[in-house]
C-alpha cells in the first residue's frame, strides 16, 4: 500500500482548522452547520493538494495593504484596505488574492477582480516601492467534478478531478483600473453615508450571472448571502418566484431544518 504523501500535512490542517473553528465560535457566538463546516474544511485541504507548489513558496502571508486619505465624489474621506499573500522566488514577486469563489465565475467576471487587484498592486508598487511581476486570484471553491470525486469510492477519481481543476486565475496589471475602482468605492461611501440603500430591481435579481454554475441568477448567488434580504421587497418578490419553484423556496425560509436547529443551539450555548 502506497503511503499518502499528504497525510501528515492534512492531519495538521484538520487539527488547526478545528482549533480555529472553536476559537471563532467562542469569540463570535456564531457557528456553522455541519455541511458548511465540512465544505470549508474540504476547500482548505484541496487548496493544499492542488496548489501545494504555491502554498509552500508563500513568503509573506496575510499582508495588509492600506490606501488612506482617499476622497469620495462628495468630499468624504475613506481608506481602502486589503489582505494578500506574496510569493518571492526565482527573482520574481507574485501577489495572490484567495477567494472562496469558483474559478469559472472568476474568469467570467474578471473585470471585478481586476479592479480590486490593481488597487492592491498600486499600493504594493507605488506606495511601498516593492517590485511586482504578477498577480493572480486563487479560487478555492472546487467544481462539481471534484465534489463528485470526493464521494466516489474509486481512488483514481479524485486525482483525475484535481488534475482537471484550474483554480489559479492570472490577473493583468493595468494602472487605469485603479482610478476607476477608487471612484466606484467613493460613490459607495457616499451612498452609505447618505443612507441610500435602495435594493436592485426584481429584474436584476432574475438576471443570470455569467460563469455561475447551473445558470445561477443574481438573487440566488448574491442576495442569498445578504443578511438584510428578508427586509428587501425585491428579494421577497424573487423568493416567491414562479408557481413551479416558489413553494419550495418559501419552505426553505419558513420551515425549520435539523441544521438550522443545531445552528441556533450552538449560538445559544456560547
Amino acid at each position: 500500500m502506497t503511503e499518502d504523501p499528504f497525510a501528515d500535512v492534512e492531519d495538521f490542517i484538520r487539527q488547526r482548522f478545528e482549533e480555529n473553528f472553536q476559537q471563532l465560535t467562542l469569540e463570535s457566538g456564531h457557528t456553522l452547520t455541519a455541511d458548511v463546516k465540512e465544505t470549508a474544511l474540504q476547500q482548505v485541504l484541496l487548496y493544499w493538494r492542488k496548489l501545494r507548489h504555491v502554498a509552500e513558496r508563500v513568503t509573506d502571508t496575510e499582508v495588509r495593504l492600506s490606501l488612506p486619505n482617499q476622497t469620495s465624489p462628495q468630499g468624504r474621506e475613506f481608506t481602502i484596505e486589503g489582505v494578500v499573500d506574496i510569493v518571492r522566488a526565482d527573482d520574481q514577486t507574485v501577489m495572490y488574492d484567495i477567494k472562496t469563489h469558483d474559478a469559472d465565475y472568476v474568469r467570467a467576471n474578471l473585470e471585478l477582480y481586476k479592479q480590486q487587484l490593481n488597487v492592491y498592486a498600486h499600493i504594493w508598487q507605488e506606495l511601498r516601492g516593492e517590485p511586482l511581476d504578477g498577480m493572480a486570484v486563487i479560487a478555492t471553491d472546487f467544481p462539481h467534478a471534484v465534489k463528485d470525486a470526493l464521494a466516489n469510492p474509486d481512488p483514481l477519481a479524485l486525482p483525475a478531478a484535481l488534475q482537471a481543476w484550474q483554480p489559479l486565475v492570472p490577473i493583468e496589471y493595468d494602472p487605469a483600473h485603479k482610478d476607476r475602482t477608487l471612484y466606484a468605492f467613493g460613490e459607495t461611501v457616499d451612498k452609505i453615508e447618505s443612507g441610500e440603500f435602495a435594493p436592485p430591481p426584481l429584474e436584476r435579481l432574475n438576471e443570470t450571472i455569467p460563469g455561475a454554475l447551473t445558470h445561477e441568477r443574481f438573487g440566488t448567488r448574491i442576495c442569498r448571502q445578504c443578511d438584510a434580504r428578508f427586509s428587501c421587497a425585491s428579494y421577497r418578490q424573487y423568493a416567491r418566484g414562479s408557481r413551479q419553484v416558489g413553494e419550495r423556496r418559501m419552505t426553505y425560509f419558513t420551515d425549520d431544518q435539523p441544521d438550522q436547529e443545531l445552528w441556533r443551539d450552538a449560538g445559544l450555548s456560547g
